[in-house]
């Protein structure tokens, strides 16, 4: 395999590159070099390079990549540690290029790179932006069920109020676009997530130019799919930090609503525990505060902070860390709410202060002391 990939490169050297096709991979060692074949094949006529940038892949990824770029110099790896997600793979890998004309393909081979001397043409030829689009033209999702094509329409509309370029298909990651528009638009990227045109389109200062080529869903032959629910939570945290992000910090709205849920448990637990087992309310609101908070510092830890996860032995220290800050919080809810009450006699506006202060603290001091990274 690889044939493509390995020649004769004298003739060209001095050739300026045209085209980077940046691949984020995460798992993807059988999908490595028959990509770079169907690659080489489609852009024979465009002088290009291959960015991989890798996400700590277990299963030998890297290491075929390093291989084959040792006999190709258009082959080219960036290793991530401790870092991961699709979005932010790209800019990175976008940022290690100088060509004028920056492609982004997965490597899971559902992208037809037959069509990537196409998406060249429109940039190269004034465009901003190509997009491979599957709901356009010629563009089909393949072998998609009915569920799997509704899930995509509605996230699809979801995307409409933050686009400011219209597209058929911003949930796309097949894409080509102008370097200099990429940067920028890169200090306004959000990086969540899978959807980086979604992402770029949304942050890129203008509407910009753009044209799409329809193309066919594939289906994927080696791996396994990526897509689970961090990947819905993800973009849902993508729409909320491009329409309320710069207002309120995105985790602070997760966090507060793991804490909404946590209150829905906490009485289910005390009514339990009175009703169920006849505890004192006493007892039961001891033991209901328990399983609210530790319930709180399981889902914050799974879904608000899935990038800082605690594990094994770090999640027990994280909770003990989580329950003596949730402490702290309440004492203070509960001293803002009585000064509150003192001056206004209005309980439910003592209340309000108080819980939105004690959240506040929560957050910023769990991120502190329970999430922080060393």
């Amino acid at each position: 395999m690889f044939q493509q990939v390995v020649r004769l490169e004298a003739a060209n050297a001095l050739a300026p590159l045209q085209m980077t096709v940046v691949i984020p991979t995460f798992n993807e060692v059988d999908n490595v070099e028959i990509l770079l074949d169907r690659i080489g094949l489609a852009l024979a006529e465009v002088e290009w390079e291959a960015i991989f940038v890798d996400d700590g892949s277990k299963d030998g990824t890297p290491e075929l990549v390093e291989r084959l770029a040792q006999q190709d110099r258009r082959v080219r790896l960036i290793r991530r540690i401790g870092r991961r997600g699709l979005s932010s793979a790209v800019v990175e890998g976008a940022l290690a290029s100088t060509a004028p004309v920056i492609a982004v393909i997965d490597a899971d081979l559902q992208h037809d790179e037959k069509i990537l001397p196409d998406l060249y043409r429109e940039v190269a030829s004034g465009k901003e932006l190509a997009i491979g689009t599957r709901y356009a033209g010629t563009g089909s999702t393949g072998d998609w069920d009915a569920n799997r094509l509704k899930i995509s329409r509605f996230a699809t509309s979801l995307a409409a109020p933050i686009m400011k370029t219209p597209l058929s298909d911003p949930m796309s990651g097949f894409f080509a676009i102008r370097r200099s528009v990429l940067l920028e638009a890169a200090p306004n990227l959000s990086s969540v997530g899978y959807k980086i045109l979604l992402d770029l389109v949304a942050s890129a200062p203008r509407e910009l130019s753009s044209s799409e080529v329809g193309y066919t869903f594939g289906t994927r032959q080696h791996g396994e799919s990526k897509l689970d629910q961090t990947v819905a939570l993800e973009y849902l945290e993508l729409l909320l930090d491009k329409t309320v992000g710069r207002f309120i910090p995105v985790k602070l709205i997760l966090f507060g609503a793991v804490g909404m849920i946590g209150v829905i448990v906490h009485l289910t637990l005390l009514k339990l525990l009175m009703a169920g087992l006849g505890e004192s309310f006493a007892w039961a609101q001891a033991g209901a505060v328990i399983g609210a908070m530790t319930f709180n510092f399981a889902m914050n830890n799974r879904f608000t902070y899935r990038d800082q996860q605690l594990k094994g032995a770090a999640w027990i220290k994280g909770l003990v860390s989580f329950m003596l800050v949730c402490s702290v919080g309440a004492v203070a809810n509960v001293g803002i709410g009585s000064l509150v009450y003192s001056h206004w006699a209005e309980w439910w506006i003592a209340g309000i202060a108080g819980a939105v202060v004690g959240s506040v603290w929560n957050y910023v001091a769990s991120g502190w002391l329970t999430w922080t990274r060393k």
